[in-house]
């Protein structure tokens, strides 16, 4: 009752709830007087919403301010106050808030008289117990709005007053806990300094120990001594709040204080003014050591520990270089660098973001002090577990060093990496670490190793940072640094080469040199990637492996002071210098414009070739004399590239060499590598040959093991069949292994999936010897028991009979996980071999070659989808399908000269195409069908001459004016008397076959490209609309018909008497289709029923557009006769889903031959009595229509139902009693479009008459009801204008003949010029229309009909 009490007061409820509640409340609060939009904006105020509160606060003020003095302020601010107590806690600050900003815009509004309403409103003194809560929360808001108004502080008066309610709230800690002393506190922080000197001795007690009993006391304190310290030693004395015995006092309020921020994850101010405090006081020292490090870090409590990790970041500006030494070598960093090493866990709460942004805020602001930052980040650098730094080497609080800063960065690291002092870093070993040390294990070669791999990583990361400002001086130094310690070592320094005058201290092993050469590989790519042909980066624009290179020669050239790990041999050192000469060569013919970009390639490829020759000298020494080969082949090629044409015709055979040199490259898992064969190979795709192509093939074509044969695929039931025989079967010898042999051993065969007989034979002999099994025969032998010689001798048998099973088990695991590892090693290779493959179809689309690409490509994509569960097939399927969907068949360019390739064009053709009729799945057969469907793109582009053979030009000669593509087709390649059989039996195959992978959108998309070649196939698809097919082949046909005829490029394929005959053809088998309508039993059947529809109205909208000549007498009979079956099952509650979609598209095909919908049928079901509202009338109940309880009743009227129809009907516009109303079908619009067709209404589906009379139509409008089966009288009754009934031309021809024969002849489209048919077609009547009285008889015969 309480809450709903303080709902009732907090948010009076709107006028149409309390009429539904009953008579009214007393008008207290003049809701009556106010508009709905000023009640609104408090509805508004005290949603969830920001947004929403924010401009419903706006509007309130906005409304306020055009009537300051009336009584919508009175009530606004009762409304506000009222609702600071409201029941809903997420409301109360909403309320504040609007309450804040209304004094705030209102000056004139006295804060005492605000404050005194609320203490009057929200008496704590007369208040409920229940209310209690809500009313000291209303308080509390309310001196909140007063400070956040801004006006508190200009008077004093209510700022007493506030201060001493504060007070008094505080007493009340179990519902408000500490926000009254907090708000206390952010007052007093505004207050000036003479009125705090005034408020001091009232909120703060002369004692220690109430200062040091919460955080908000301490914190008042410590405001004291910031802005009255005079005030505060008159109050309080001299007082030493850093003594020794105040110091555990202050780490217990600092660790509340912790608690009381731990959700809100933030420093509390009392900690942060205490450390300035104590920098004033010249006591930081005393204060880190006995508060900070000895008091809130020894029971490790994580709130605590926070509370210090927060402490450190914020203390980072106001400590000197000392302090900042002292602090970043204590306990407090160690304490942070094990919760970095611990919490690797998802769901833990990690420090170092925050801790990333305070020194990232203390690095951008000491910018103009170099030595600070440095000091910083070594500092947090030196902090190590057992030698390996806590940070991250890519950590981006680097990119706010300074230039000095950073040089002197990179300096240290240089230095702690060639002489490692270990003494000088902050290592620490977690609490695991420490149980499980071993001093073999845990010696400071291992801590070297760990420091040396972290800092050669942090030195490649500061120049892969975008964000980092670098020098190039500095990028150089880290480069040759790199470089050279991982393939040189020093003799004897040199000033030469600085990199010799670096000493180390402890030798660099094997492990950090080859750490050493993946960083500088990783710092190589970095360098070809990000400054790749930059000015700004390099002084001569050579690119930074060039200068690598010179690099490398000169310390090849001081043997005797430098020395490499692997010296070169004498062939290698030639190799090394005919490849500086040929960076010579193609520099100078770099300068030349047209050969720039193909020299720039080769470069790049033979700098990267000459850098891993000191990685692995003799591989690369190979491929690097096999480079300059072909690029001086290249080279001399292109000045006699003509004449080289002209002698022969094929390319030279550097190409291959180099595509295998490519192949090789790619085999190593480099990016970089990537990225150069990418490059060099667009420049050489242009001289691919066949046989070059085929090098690429054979690494993307499956292996002998993993080739499928295109019988498989055919044959893919059968081998699912074998399969789940093999499983079976395997699955029993499983289950025999497993009574045989013990449960464990048994789990590890089921995984393994083999069975070894042989085990269990030696098994069987291993016990048969113990005697621990027993024949059946000798009882007397079971009832002995063995010796325990012989059971210990039964027992090591076993043991190492099972053990050497153990290890032949591993040995097979271990093979089948080296297979796998072997696979998907291979999967990687293929994956980057198709850059090669995506590279040639992109650069060189109009090559010959890449028609040569479709199978292979498509054997990978067929491959891949029966094999896609890892992820390497995954990523391969995803290329392989991208490259051949987008840049192969989606192509703007494609080869237009296949002149030399028409022969094995066509057989590529009838193989793809009967490869995708032979898939297990569509979406495989999907790619193989577009694959054909590309050449055939490629065969109608391509422009050669070819002879036409004398067959083809009887064929021409005798061939009618139709076939107007053929001078286009003799032009191209495309013979469609080649092309035509193939798709035929794919489409024959396809509406016969039961499970055909083929698809619809595949024919059509051949259709809609080709409109000639789906000329010759549309008597195929004619033929399956009907005969003995299965109904869903009949659907497809139907579909495809459909589509295809609506085309304007197969039109214009077709003369116009060709044209009508197709489509008379076509409505034929739709007719014969439809004598069934109604009928259906199956799916499949309603599918067939629904397809001949949809494929009928697609007809009429041709036959109407075009104005064709079409006799429409058998479809308008058929429809006819199959009216009845469709009325029997509407009311059997749809007996499927699309049967409302089946009636729609049979009265709009009815509609087109001039019958309008009949609206009478829907009254059966009105007149059963049914208990269960029909969904019509809850669609009315949704709309806002009254319910069907509140409804008047309305007298049915009795009598027969000839009675019924002899009751006059009710003229146009006048609806019939709503009694007599069937529910709404929803369907308005379409009806609306029926009115304005000036046509007489139809009965029971009889067509009516054109009407050509200015009287208003007789046909109801759009919001009168359906009529019952009286409008048969109505019709008949109708007046025509001039006493005669308008007819169309075409029943104007045949009326002697409807006369004569009504039912069974019609006028035949075909006996009458093609003017008339438009007209009785435009006005939507058919051929058969009939007037006057012999339209009447026919009707009365029609009905007589049994």
């Amino acid at each position: 009752m309480a809450a709903m009490e303080s709902q009732d007061v907090g948010e009076p409820t709107s006028p149409a709830e309390a009429r539904k509640g009953g008579a009214l409340p007393a008008d207290r609060q003049g809701l009556l007087k106010h508009s709905r939009e000023f009640l609104d904006f408090f509805w508004d105020i005290a949603k969830p919403q920001q947004e929403t509160r924010l401009e419903a606060t706006e509007k309130l003020l906005e409304y306020l301010r055009t009537r300051p003095e009336g009584s919508e302020m009175k009530y606004a601010l009762k409304r506000l106050i009222t609702g600071l107590g409201v029941g809903r806690e997420t409301a109360r600050p909403c309320y504040s808030l609007a309450l804040a900003q209304l004094l705030q815009s209102f000056e004139d509004i006295p804060l005492c008289s605000i404050l005194q309403q609320i203490q009057e409103r929200h008496d704590l003194q007369k208040v409920k117990k229940a209310m209690m809560r809500p009313a000291l929360f209303a308080n509390l808001f309310g001196v909140l709005a007063l400070f956040q108004s801004g006006r508190l502080m200009k008077d004093p008066e209510a700022l007493m007053k506030s201060v001493k309610l504060l007070q008094g709230l505080a007493q009340h800690h179990n519902h408000l806990q500490e926000q009254p002393q907090k708000a206390l506190v952010d007052i007093l922080s505004e207050v000036p300094e003479a009125m705090l000197q005034e408020i001091l001795p009232k909120v703060l007690k002369p004692d220690m120990n109430s200062v040091l009993s919460s955080p908000e006391h301490l914190e008042l304190f410590l405001l004291a001594q910031q802005k009255v310290p005079e005030k505060l030693k008159k109050l309080m004395g001299s007082v030493n709040l850093f003594s020794t015995e105040n110091m555990p006092r202050l780490v217990t309020v600092l660790k509340t204080a912790a608690i009381a921020v731990k959700k809100e994850r933030r420093l509390p101010t009392v900690a942060l003014d205490l450390l300035r405090l104590a920098q004033k006081e010249d006591k930081f020292l005393q204060f880190w050591k006995e508060v900070v490090e000895q008091g809130l870090l020894q029971k490790h409590s994580w709130p605590a520990s926070y509370l210090c990790f927060r402490l450190l970041g914020a203390a980072l500006p106001l400590l000197s270089h000392e302090q900042l030494q002292l602090v970043m070598q204590g306990d407090l960093i160690r304490h942070y660098g094990e919760h970095m090493v611990t919490s690797k866990l998802p769901n833990q709460f990690k420090f170092a973001p925050e801790m990333n942004e305070y020194v990232g805020a203390f690095l951008e602001g000491c910018r103009d002090d170099p030595e600070r930052q440095l000091a910083m980040v070594v500092a947090f650098t030196s902090i190590t577990n057992q030698g390996l730094p806590v940070m991250p080497t890519f950590w981006r609080v680097v990119r706010f060093l300074s230039s000095p800063a950073l040089k002197g960065y990179v300096a240290w690291l240089r230095d702690m990496f060639l002489q490692p002092d270990l003494d000088s870093l902050v290592d620490f070993s977690t609490t695991n670490q420490k149980k499980a040390q071993e001093a073999s294990l845990h010696g400071p070669e291992r801590a070297m190793f760990r420091l040396r791999k972290w800092i050669i990583l942090r030195l490649v990361s500061i120049v892969d940072n975008l964000h980092v400002e670098k020098e190039e001086a500095l990028v150089e130094e880290v480069a040759r640094f790199c470089f050279f310690h991982a393939f040189f070592e020093t003799k004897t320094p040199t000033a030469k080469i600085l990199e010799t005058e670096q000493r180390f201290s402890f030798p660099l092993d094997s492990r950090a040199r080859q750490v050493v050469s993946s960083a500088f590989f990783s710092l190589l790519q970095t360098l070809s990637t990000q400054f790749r042909q930059a000015p700004e980066q390099t002084q001569d624009k050579q690119s930074w492996t060039y200068r690598l290179i010179q690099f490398a020669d000169m310390l090849l050239n001081h043997g005797r002071n430098v020395t490499a790990l692997a010296p070169f041999t004498t062939q290698q050192r030639q190799t090394w210098d005919r490849m500086l000469q040929t960076l010579k060569e193609l520099e100078a013919l770099s300068s030349e414009a047209k050969a720039k970009a193909k020299a720039t390639a080769f470069q790049h490829l033979l700098l990267l070739v000459a850098i891993h020759l000191f990685k692995s000298p003799a591989e690369s020494c190979d491929i690097l004399g096999d480079i300059q080969t072909c690029i001086k082949k290249s080279l001399g090629e292109r000045t006699r590239r003509t004449r080289s044409k002209a002698t022969n015709p094929q390319e030279p055979p550097w190409v291959e060499v180099l595509v295998e040199i490519l192949l090789a490259l790619l085999a190593q898992p480099s990016h970089l590598i990537r990225q150069v064969a990418r490059s060099v190979f667009s420049h050489v795709c242009s001289h691919l040959t066949p046989h070059a192509l085929q090098l690429i093939l054979n690494v993307l074509s499956p292996d002998k093991s993993e080739d499928e044969d295109d019988n498989v695929v055919v044959m893919d039931d059968c081998e699912r069949q074998l399969e789940n025989e093999e499983d079976k079967s395997e699955d029993n010898k499983n289950s025999e292994s497993e009574e045989g042999s013990d449960e464990e051993e048994s789990d590890e065969e089921a995984r393994d999936g083999y069975v070894d007989q042989g085990f269990r034979e030696q098994l069987m002999a291993v016990l048969q010897s113990g005697k621990a099994l027993g024949g059946v025969d000798s009882e007397d032998d079971n009832e002995e028991e063995l010796g325990d010689e012989a059971m210990m001798a039964l027992d090591q048998n076993l043991s190492s009979l099972f053990a050497e099973q153990k290890l032949r088990i591993q040995a097979r695991r271990d093979e089948k996980n080296k297979l796998q590892k072997e696979k998907m090693l291979r999967r990687d290779f293929q994956i980057r071999v198709l850059d090669l493959i995506e590279v040639l179809v992109t650069k060189q689309p109009e090559n010959p070659l890449v028609l040569d690409l479709l199978e292979p490509l498509l054997n990978i994509i067929r491959r891949s989808m029966r094999n896609s569960s890892s992820k390497q097939e995954q990523d391969l399927l995803h290329k392989t399908a991208r490259i051949f969907t987008h840049h192969l068949c989606r192509s703007r360019h494609y080869c237009h000269d296949v002149s030399n390739h028409v022969e094995t064009l066509y057989p590529q053709v009838e193989r793809l195409v009967q490869q995708a009729g032979h898939q297990a799945d569509s979406s495989i057969s999907f790619y193989y069908f577009n694959a054909s469907l590309y050449l055939l793109r490629v065969l109608k582009g391509s422009t050669a001459d070819r002879p036409v053979p004398k067959t083809q030009k009887k064929e021409k000669a005798s061939t009618d004016p139709s076939t107007k593509p053929k001078g286009s087709r003799a032009a191209s390649c495309l013979d469609l008397s080649l092309v035509t059989p193939i798709y035929s039996s794919a489409l024959t195959s396809f509406l016969t076959r039961r499970n055909s992978p083929l698809a619809v959108p595949m024919f059509l998309s051949l259709f809609s490209r080709h409109p000639a070649l789906c000329k010759s196939l549309l008597p195929i698809v004619v033929q399956h609309v009907t005969g003995q097919t299965r109904p869903r082949h009949q659907v497809q046909a139907c579909i495809l018909l459909q589509k295809a005829l609506m085309t304007r490029e197969l039109r214009l394929c077709f003369e116009d008497p060709e044209w009508e005959q197709l489509i008379g053809q076509v409505l034929a088998k739709v007719t014969e289709n439809l004598h069934a309508l109604g009928k259906a039993q199956t799916k499949s059947e309603q599918q067939k029923e629904l397809s001949s529809l949809e494929l009928l109205n697609a007809l009429f909208r041709i036959i109407n557009h075009e104005r064709l000549t079409v006799d429409l007498t058998a479809i308008l009979g058929v429809l006819q006769s199959q009216q009845s079956n469709l009325q029997h099952r509407q009311p059997q509650g749809e007996p499927f889903a699309g049967f409302s979609r089946l009636y729609d598209l049979y009265w709009q095909a009815m509609r087109v031959l001039g019958v309008q919908r009949p609206k009478s049928e829907k009254k059966d079901a009105k007149d059963i009595p049914s208990a269960t509202p029909s969904p019509m009338s809850i669609k009315r109940k949704k709309k806002g229509f009254l319910p069907e309880t509140k409804k008047r009743k309305k007298r049915k009227l009795e009598g027969s139902a000839e009675e019924e129809a002899a009751k006059p009907a009710v003229p146009n516009g006048n609806q019939a009693p709503s009694g007599a109303q069937p529910p709404s079908t929803g369907k308005k619009k379409r009806k609306r479009v029926r009115s304005k067709v000036p046509a007489q209404s139809p009965v029971n589906g009889t067509p009516a008459t054109k009407s050509v009379t200015s009287e208003p139509p007789t046909t109801t409008s759009p919001s009168a009801p359906a009529k019952t089966p009286k409008l048969k009288k109505k019709n008949r009754k109708l007046p025509q204008e001039n006493g005669a009934t308008p007819v169309s031309p075409v029943e104007a021809a045949g009326r002697k003949q409807h006369l004569k024969e009504p039912s069974k002849k019609g006028v035949s489209g075909k006996s009458l010029p093609r003017k008339k048919a438009r007209l009785s077609l435009a006005a939507r009547s058919p051929s058969l229309l009939r007037s006057g009285a012999s339209r009447r008889r026919a009707q009365l015969r029609k009905g007589r009909k049994p």
